[in-house]
């Protein structure tokens, strides 16, 4: 038999692979999720490096593809923040994949920016069950997102985020209806192409195009990356205009482990120039919160003190001690 070489995909998305007619044979389905990779086809006769080398090179098309989408994602931000200050909550919507990659993302959010838990919610077709195993059919059923949404009392300060890469899944678009009914706003992400309806009926659309994926339909790949840095960076970002993060200190972190303790402290060295003796008396005396320790370091404070003075700054520490050094 001779030797398969490996051809070598692009390193960015051309228009051409992004369009269904880039196809070699007209597609069964239109959603570009559910199309064949003309770079993949005989990916079963390659050597496991060639396949290793195939799934690199795709994997490198995602970041331009959620490039892409920098201005969508920048509205979904500036919507999220918006609730948030409101007293409102993001909740992501889904099932499998992008399900757990929401409910993922957002159980990431209080060890790292010590929120409460109901600000930033995973709501996953199937429930908890569907988190540790497979329960496709739970998503065939939109009166269940619906439910789910009636359920955590959605309402008109919260922002709810559909996704779902095939831009189909009944769960989550049920799940927006009733979200919109209630006075929510929300949103749609998704990896394949948006139609004028789903634009239309939407405050935001997100969709990074990935193209076809590696294995046929297998959207935990590609537009699974592309889900999760779509998340990361809203989370990320709305956790940052929300005065969580200090120049890039993750400063409203809650002690919690031995990991995050030395964490603590190696911020309070860094931000007030002390030796980790006094970083670990500050942290000890602000209940492990770092933010509380820098006011107090910075401004000669204790700990009920620091704690008055931001809140009244809404949480904003640069506005308490100024800038980093």
């Amino acid at each position: 038999m001779p030797e398969t070489k490996l051809e070598a995909a692009p390193t960015a998305m051309t228009d051409a692979a992004r369009k269904p007619d880039a196809i070699p044979k007209p597609p069964l389905d239109a959603r570009l999720t559910e199309q064949r990779n003309p770079r993949s086809m005989r990916i079963d006769q390659l050597s496991t490096l060639e396949i290793v080398d195939l799934i690199n090179a795709e994997d490198r098309l995602v970041a331009a593809a959620v490039s892409d989408e920098r201005e969508a994602i920048a509205r979904a931000i500036d919507l999220v923040v918006d609730c948030l200050r409101q007293g409102g909550r993001l909740l992501y919507v889904g099932a499998g994949t992008s399900g757990r990659l929401g409910v993922l993302d957002a159980s990431e959010m209080p060890p790292t920016y010590r929120t409460d838990p109901d600000m930033v919610q995973g709501v996953m077709a199937g429930g908890f069950e569907a988190l540790l195993r497979a329960q496709e059919g739970a998503e065939d059923h939109p009166e269940d997102g619906a439910a789910a949404m009636d359920g955590r009392s959605v309402g008109p300060q919260d922002f709810v985020l559909g996704i779902a890469a095939s831009g189909t899944t009944p769960y989550v678009h049920g799940a927006l209806k009733r979200a919109r009914e209630l006075g929510a706003r929300t949103g749609f992400l998704l990896c394949t192409y948006p139609t004028e309806d789903l634009l239309r009926t939407h405050d935001v659309v997100i969709a990074p195009l990935v193209g076809p994926e590696v294995i046929t339909g297998s959207t935990r790949m590609k537009a699974g990356t592309a889900t999760k840095m779509v998340l990361n960076t809203i989370s990320t970002s709305s956790m940052v205009k929300l005065g969580k993060v200090y120049g890039n200190l993750m400063v409203d972190l809650q002690v919690t482990c031995q990991k995050l303790q030395d964490r603590g402290e190696r911020i309070l060295m860094d931000t007030l120039a002390v030796p980790r003796e006094e970083a670990e008396r500050l942290l000890d005396a602000a209940g492990g919160h770092v933010k509380t320790a820098i006011v107090m370091g910075r401004l000669g404070l204790d700990a009920a003190a620091a704690r008055r003075r931001l809140q009244e700054k809404g949480g904003a520490i640069a506005a308490l001690v100024g800038k980093p050094k």
